[in-house]
């Protein structure tokens, strides 16, 4: 059975080191190609993210500074992403993101993973 993940260049946004070392490795175990993990919004600048990357997953919240701007930019370009944040307002979230899943920290790796799945478009055998 192929992985949820398989072959997809994923961009993980996120500033705290332990949970970007155990994201990245979620994302390889379930078959992601390539995993760039970028701890700030600087170590993006000037990377064409739309042909780099198949999907995204985006903390809120990047060393102090919003990513809620860089999350306009993915969505222009049509790249798939998730929010995986301990941010708490999730309905201003919804209401400037609709259809963009926001995974709460602390979350479940298979959560993350069946999030980033569904942004991409791949679904679930068994599961209507």
């Amino acid at each position: 059975m192929p992985q949820l993940l398989d072959g997809l260049r994923i961009l993980v946004l996120e500033d705290e080191y332990l949970i970007a070392m155990d994201v990245e490795q979620l994302c390889r175990d379930h078959g992601a190609s390539e995993v760039v993990v970028a701890r700030d919004l600087a170590e993006v600048d000037g990377r064409k993210v739309a042909t780099d990357f198949d999907a995204a997953i985006v903390d809120l919240v990047l060393g102090g500074a919003s990513t809620l701007e860089f999350a306009a930019g993915l969505r222009e370009a049509g790249v798939p992403f998730v929010f995986a944040s301990g941010y708490s307002d999730a309905d201003e979230i919804k209401a400037s993101f609709p259809g963009v899943r926001l995974v709460t920290k602390p979350y479940s790796g298979e959560d993350l993973v069946e999030a980033v799945a569904l942004a991409y478009g791949r679904g679930f055998p068994g599961r209507d």
